[in-house]
């Protein structure tokens, strides 16, 4: 199975990394040629395109026009530690061994506004570009349209090993991929709680919950749908009548 993910906008470049082996995004060409076009824009500029106040226009200003390469440990640091969001939490990356590491670098993906494609040890610089963004390079008008191509390409190849994509990501982040064009089943887990009578959705709680999915998938080294229906963490049950083939769904009270 291969797995991906949302990025995180919560971010930590502040804390050293517990472990030195990284290494380097596959599309780092076309990152340059983003970072190339943001550099142009001023704060303001920032604040109206993502819709960000002053303080976070100001910071992703000095983060962009900060952005350089080669990546290394002193300027970077691997996308697994540098995300903190509600899913990076649930995946709780820092208590994988190495082997456990080694296993995701195979089989875990994180889609990016700004790097395309990331393996948990590829280094990255701090930054804010979501892929839903209003912004595009060369005949471009989006990120869609500067990822799309690449990024399931990339899938495309390594699902010829894998046979089966999971998808923990968003709509915005998961849209970027052309899952006809894969070859592979794609099947996405969502996660519900019985509220108020019903079951729903509940963002934070989903987020968290799809960062222990791939925790329980790679920790577990799962690879049939069988066996990712037994998920059970945080009392969260495998609810076969509201699941289809494409679906799973899991719930909670």
């Amino acid at each position: 199975m291969l797995i991906v993910v949302s990025p995180a906008k919560k971010l930590d470049f502040d804390s050293a990394p517990p472990v030195e082996d990284h290494t380097q995004p596959d599309f780092l060409d076309t990152t340059k040629k983003i970072i190339k076009d943001l550099k142009k824009l001023e704060a303001s500029d920032l604040m109206k395109m993502m819709k960000i106040s002053q303080a976070l226009g100001d910071l992703n200003y000095d983060r962009n026009q900060s952005f350089k390469t080669p990546f290394t440990l002193k300027n970077a640091k691997q996308a697994a530690f540098a995300f903190k969001g509600d899913t990076y939490q649930g995946l709780e990356f820092e208590t994988f061994t190495k082997t456990q590491m080694n296993y995701a670098q195979k089989h875990f993906r994180i889609l990016s506004g700004l790097y395309g494609l990331l393996k948990p040890l590829d280094l990255i610089q701090p930054y804010r570009l979501e892929m839903g963004t209003s912004f595009g390079i060369g005949e471009s008008k989006n990120l869609y349209g500067v990822w799309s191509s690449q990024i399931t390409n990339q899938l495309k190849s390594e699902l010829k090993k894998e046979k089966t994509l999971v998808n923990l990501a968003s709509k915005e982040y998961f849209s970027a991929i052309d899952f006809k064009d894969l070859g592979a089943d794609v099947i996405t887990p969502v996660f519900k709680e019985f509220k108020n009578g019903k079951y729903k959705i509940i963002s934070f709680n989903a987020k968290r919950a799809r960062g222990m999915m791939s925790q329980y998938i790679l920790k577990n080294k799962i690879d049939t749908v069988k066996d990712l229906q037994k998920f059970d963490m945080d009392n969260y049950k495998f609810n076969k009548e509201m699941s289809n083939n494409n679906e799973l769904v899991f719930t909670r009270s």
